[in-house]
């Protein structure tokens, strides 16, 4: 083979080359407005409004351009630094198909997940159709031969040329990277058309590139702002309520219970869902919520993104008034946050997480550390024959692996369990394939659907059984429990909600899931009330007798107003009278001083702890006394 010249287009004039690179670049812009397929990028607005399709298509025509002065070949750079953006919108439309919602900046942090189990969980959303990496791989060929075949645009040495137009390209793709303000005159939220609370309708009105970008913009200039004399307005309106709860008389008597807490992979009750209005499919939910305290669950996401509703249920912490903090076990750098587990472990508590998955995904096992816990039993700690059911380890695994922790004597215990069964996607044989196939779901399924809908009920009833069997087994011990039981968010069954809609008329974003607490040896009578996750750690509390830990009591004085403002991400926000819109502003700078755990120098003495024991980190010097109080117990 007679080897390609390598000065074959560097003797052709300037300005062919020049021209080249240019027609490359529209070329560029055009084809991205394509992949992205919104009218607002389209071809036809180049002219029109160019700076729409000219902005959504600039960080990747900025990488290739760099590409081009460190490769020197044209085509080649184009064509990757296409294939690079061709696989991001890729991603795109699969987090669109499952969550119902396109990609955030936080997103790329999942990429750093792949490694610690990610790939085994979201390995599973990818297509299984062949043709799909068949054409990846005849990508990456085509990219292959490019690079050996094709002829250099200029010569290697350009006395210094390529050094400062390389510097040049790759400090200013730095300065967008790391969101410097001079790109907000591309990126105008006000020309672009960014809507802060909903990710889909800016990326329709301005491309999946711009609203990444701008959204990103958005992150790097918002900062948490506190407010000092919110906190006093707020503290002065609920004083009195927080007091009161602080002061309920406990029976002094009776010892503090053991507490389970399960969070359900993907549960919720079908009956919300129209065509499931009388399936009864979550006999022992029903039949528990007769016995205690039940309701709607807010949650702060959909489909996914199960550590947003566990962080704000161990928390107690609104991820509303945090809009940087996507995903929180991956973005919390304190090595102390407050939390109900930091609060049990000061009132002699032994704290335990239980999971059967791989400890590192959603960095947990150093979250886990950061909020209190004990200890964390994850997959490698059940028995090797740990019963399994479709893709994940089976529910009934997880109810013997807590009965297995749970003592007869000894301090009390706090368990907190996270299912993983009924966990997505849900185009996986389960092990009975035949009572999969004998659940009946209505004529308003999709056919298509149909199968899908089989197997995640098939898993959600696994987890109402093992609801209904755990609660058994709890009532018939020795030592007195409560058992708090909620499911992280609904299933990503997307495309069966679009085509069934829900009973109240809204859209699948805006539903809420549901939550039960039961006292298993002593059942009571059934209250319903709404909730939002952020606020069952407190009302948890309380039920189990802890009353000297005043955020957690405010949580529970503002219960009533603020419950149904949490929603997933991207949902229409819901109408807010005045005085929620004032107890929504103070809380967002209550929430800010809590996290930093500096609420206690804003509280009147009358709400502050006289004599909570220490909870300390494992590698804390005993002896070391609490600095902060309200559950960041140092």
């Amino acid at each position: 083979m007679v080897p390609t010249s390598p000065t074959l287009f560097s003797k052709h004039p300037i300005t062919a080359r020049a021209a080249l690179v240019v027609a490359m670049s529209v070329a560029f812009i055009l084809l991205t407005g394509l992949l992205d397929g919104h009218d607002a990028v389209a071809a036809s607005q180049l002219i029109e409004q160019p700076a729409f399709p000219l902005a959504n298509a600039m960080p990747g025509l900025m990488l290739a351009l760099l590409l081009l002065v460190l490769t020197r070949r044209v085509v080649f750079s184009f064509v990757l630094a296409y294939l690079f953006q061709a696989v991001m919108y890729g991603v795109n439309a699969l987090k669109v198909a499952n969550l119902g919602t396109p990609l955030l900046p936080a997103d790329f942090r999942m990429v750093d997940q792949l490694q610690k189990g990610g790939l085994h969980v979201l390995g599973g959303y990818l297509p299984h159709s062949p043709w799909l990496y068949l054409a990846l791989l005849a990508g990456v060929a085509a990219i292959v031969t490019m690079w050996r075949r094709e002829p250099p645009l200029f010569a290697r040495r350009t006395h210094g040329k390529r050094v400062v137009a390389g510097a040049l390209l790759a400090g200013t793709f730095a300065t967008l990277l790391l969101g410097m303000p001079g790109w907000r005159n591309l990126y105008n939220g006000k020309k672009l058309w960014l809507e802060p609370w909903s990710a889909a309708a800016t990326t329709t009105h301005s491309g999946l590139v711009s609203s990444l970008v701008m959204f990103h913009l958005q992150d790097r200039r918002t900062k948490q702002k506190v407010e000092p004399a919110d906190v006093n307005n707020l503290l002065q309106t609920t004083g009195d309520a927080v007091r009161a709860r602080m002061q309920a008389p406990m029976d002094q008597g009776s010892a503090l219970p053991d507490i389970v807490v399960v969070q359900s992979e993907s549960f919720f009750d079908p009956s919300i869902v129209r065509g499931f209005e009388h399936a009864n499919l979550t006999p022992n939910l029903t039949r528990l919520a007769d016995e205690g305290m039940s309701g709607p669950l807010h949650v702060p996401t959909y489909g996914g993104g199960t550590i947003r509703t566990e962080f704000e249920v161990l928390t107690g912490l609104s991820l509303r008034y945090f809009g940087n903090m996507q995903f929180p076990y991956l973005q919390m750098h304190d090595k102390v946050v407050p939390s109900m587990v930091r609060t049990l472990r000061a009132h002699g508590y032994e704290t335990v997480a239980i999971h059967g998955n791989d400890p590192t995904f959603w960095n947990r096992n150093t979250a886990f550390k950061v909020l209190g816990f004990d200890r964390f039993v994850s997959q490698s700690s059940f028995p090797q024959n740990a019963a399994m059911d479709g893709k994940y380890m089976a529910d009934s695994a997880m109810t013997d692996e807590i009965m297995a922790q749970l003592k007869d004597s000894g301090p009390p215990q706090f368990l907190f369990a996270i299912s993983l069964e009924a966990h997505g996607p849900y185009d996986v044989d389960p092990k009975d394939v035949a009572a999969r196939n004998a659940i009946v779901v209505p004529d308003t399924v999709p056919a298509k659907d149909k199968v899908e809908v089989q197997n995640y009920l098939y898993h959600m009833q696994h987890a109402d059984e093992e609801l209904g069997r755990l609660t058994a087994l709890l009532a018939n011990r020795n030592r007195p429990t409560l058992l708090l039981f909620y499911g992280d968010h609904l299933p990503g069954l997307t495309d069966t909600y679009h085509a069934t809609g829900f009973a109240n008329g809204q859209d699948m974003l805006a539903q809420a899931g549901t939550w039960l607490l039961i006292d298993p040896r002593n059942p009571g009578a059934a209250q319903h009330v709404d909730m939002a996750s952020w606020m069952l750690p407190g009302l948890l509390l309380e039920r189990a007798g802890i009353h000297d830990d005043a955020y957690f009591a405010l949580t529970q004085v503002l219960a009533p107003s603020l419950a149904d403002l949490t929603h997933a991400p991207g949902a229409q926000p819901p109408p807010i009278n005045a005085q929620q819109q004032t107890f929504d502003k103070d809380m967002a700078s209550v929430a800010v001083l809590r996290m930093k755990g500096k609420l206690d120098k804003l509280l009147p003495a009358s709400l502050l702890p006289s004599n909570t024991a220490v909870a300390k980190q494992d590698n804390e010097e005993a002896g070391t006394q609490a600095s902060e109080a309200m559950g960041a117990h140092r």
